[in-house]
């Protein structure tokens, strides 16, 4: 009798970006830095550290401020959330790219930034990211950590994502409306369809997040078996809820003219002005998904923080 075949050894069946690697076996292994290398960019203007917001879960924030000697007058600092991207699937608050953008979000707008870790998929798939996003808001409301407590205008709230996060933004804004933030910045938000738009149709394969990219973050991250209509995904997919009811804080959504998620974010803000809610596009020509975090020091991400600061300025007025 011929000896049994050795089993074959699990091979990759999913990769994101060099970080996340899906076993055949049903195994995840994730790489703790980046497939790129960035410089921190820290001239010691503001001062950061980590705190944890969910114990039970592991889950950390990091807070950034001005440092005391950049205040005018002690004054309550405006905070401002970023929750990260890499499509639910990979990012972290420690990855110099998120170090650096959030830096300079403390420094030019003079606020206390939070930047939130959150479950990734496939091992949390969705909705843990929308639920751990909203945790950490309400761990900041709740004052506990001694930043918070000294520094920060809780009556100022703005609620920020870049990508995935731009997608955590929006659910927080169905679920506490306009109480307990009053504004919000979706900067390329991540949101899916079956339907492909033409920014989605015409994404060179060359992009930065292409067809591809796109794909398989949702298929990684969304439950079992659902697809990009899911409600999760897409705002106006079946069984999303009814945004009419909803009470928007104003709300500023951010796309790039050579962005493959262009086409969807134009559209979703179109249909929420049709209902009335205070939201506006600035759409930026000629740049890719994630200009302002790919390079905060460019003439663009400058121009960009300039509308931010002018937001957040006049509390969520818009120009």
């Amino acid at each position: 009798m011929a000896p049994e075949a050795a089993p074959e050894p699990p091979h990759v069946v999913d990769e994101c970006r060099g970080v996340l690697f899906v076993y055949s076996d049903g195994s995840v292994v994730r790489r703790a830095q980046p497939g790129f290398s960035t410089p921190v960019r820290d001239d010691g203007s503001v001062e950061w550290k980590d705190a944890t917001y969910d114990a039970a879960r592991g889950l950390g924030l990091r807070l950034y401020r001005p440092r005391r000697d950049h205040l005018a007058g002690g004054a309550r600092l405006p905070v401002f959330f970023y929750y990260h991207g890499g499509g639910f699937c990979i990012g972290s608050r420690a990855w110099p790219n998120c170090q650096n953008y959030c830096l300079r979000l403390a420094a030019d707008l003079g606020a206390l930034v939070v930047a939130p870790d959150y479950r990734l998929a496939p091992e949390h798939r969705l909705p843990a990211a929308l639920d751990d996003g909203a945790a950490a808001l309400l761990w900041v409301a709740s004052a506990a950590d001694p930043w918070v407590a000294e520094s920060a205008d809780l009556a100022r709230v703005f609620v920020s994502g870049d990508s995935a996060g731009g997608t955590i933004a929006h659910h927080l804004a169905v679920r506490f409306g306009s109480a307990a933030v009053r504004g919000y910045v979706q900067l390329m938000p991540f949101f899916g369809g079956t339907e492909r738009t033409r920014s989605e149709a015409e994404c060179p394969d060359d992009a930065f997040l292409n067809r591809d990219l796109n794909d398989r973050y949702w298929r990684l991250s969304l439950p079992e078996g659902a697809t990009a209509d899911h409600p999760v995904a897409n705002p106006f997919g079946a069984g999303a809820p009814p945004l009419e009811a909803v009470d928007f804080a104003p709300t500023l959504v951010v796309v790039g003219g050579r962005d493959i998620l262009h086409d969807r974010a134009v559209d979703y803000a179109a249909r929420l002005r049709a209902m009335g809610k205070p939201v506006e596009v600035r759409d930026f020509e000629g740049q890719q998904h994630g200009f302002f975090t790919i390079d905060p020091w460019s003439d663009a991400s400058a121009q960009l923080m300039r509308v931010i600061k002018r937001f957040v300025d006049s509390d969520g007025r818009f120009d």
